[in-house]
């Protein structure tokens, strides 16, 4: 049996992650920590195969946020992520291997996506945060980089959009202009996401078979942003019509200054990571 702790309490993921395990009771024993404040630090590790750390402070209006906020998300994205990964690190001193799961996000790429023209993400790619939320994802990622031996297994996962049943952000956004729009435009966009399930069975098999490095799982298929927002719609007994003709005036807003044109270009632009980057695990799309 795999013992394995889940540092971040209450978090969509983590709760998403533990209830997916609960269909293998003799396989793995999961723990979850809070590591608001030091209690965390009195826990002892030791006993854990693998530490999942999911806790952070998620995309929020960047723009809106003040300095100390922005020392808040480096403090708890970065710190405190390396902080949790040494702890676990310190256990290898009895000659087990232990690993060690790290939610980052597609966001240390940039938030570069346009309606007009389509962002590959490949192996090749160099990340370039556009602003301090990115950053502090990407200095936990080279941090942990810098930790890895040969018993301090590190997994760094770098997830498109996320989305399923409770799931809040970017997604939620969507839900309500399905409930609420008669009509939508059809843009042929196309965009990496990742349903949950489809991460929880990516973060078993990674446990199973005790990965290492940096990995991109995402669907099978592209999204199309139209076409999402339709089938979002019938799920909720709702009808919503999709029309070419209201295009025009949505390529106008992608060209708008300021937010705007930023919220278009969010919304419809295309930005996906090359699709063979996300088998080096197998059967995971659920």
């Amino acid at each position: 049996m795999k013992k394995i702790l889940i540092t971040g309490k209450n978090s969509y993921i983590g709760t998403s992650f533990e209830k997916w395990m609960e269909q293998y009771p003799q396989d793995y024993q999961i723990d979850t920590l809070d590591v608001h404040g030091d209690a965390w630090k009195d826990v002892d590790f030791s006993p854990y195969d693998v530490v999942f750390h999911v806790a952070g402070i998620a995309h929020a209006d960047v723009g809106k946020v003040t300095e100390a906020g922005k020392k808040l998300y480096y403090a708890v994205n970065t710190e405190l992520t390396l902080a949790v990964a040494n702890k676990l690190k310190e256990t290898t001193k009895d000659g087990r291997k232990r690993q060690f799961i790290f939610m980052s996000s597609i966001i240390v790429y940039g938030e570069n996506s346009s309606i007009r023209s389509k962002r590959v993400i490949t192996p090749d790619t160099l990340p370039e945060p556009a602003n301090f939320y990115g950053d502090s994802k990407l200095k936990a990622d080279q941090g942990l980089i810098s930790l890895q031996t040969d018993l301090f297994q590190v997994v760094i996962l770098r997830p498109p959009m996320i989305y399923g049943k409770g799931s809040k952000g970017n997604y939620q956004q969507l839900v309500k202009l399905a409930l609420k729009l008669p009509v939508f435009p059809d843009i042929p966009n196309e965009r990496s996401m990742l349903y949950i399930e489809n991460l929880t069975e990516y973060i078993c098999r990674i446990i199973d078979e005790e990965k290492t490095g940096i990995f991109f799982p995402q669907n099978k298929e592209y999204v199309r942003t139209s076409y999402l927002v339709r089938e979002i719609a019938q799920a909720h007994g709702k009808k919503i019509y999709l029309f070419k003709w209201l295009n025009w005036a949505v390529y106008l807003l992608s060209y708008f200054p300021g937010k705007i044109g930023k919220l278009v270009n969010k919304a419809f632009g295309n930005l996906v990571y090359e699709k063979n980057i996300s088998k080096y695990v197998n059967k995971y799309r659920v």
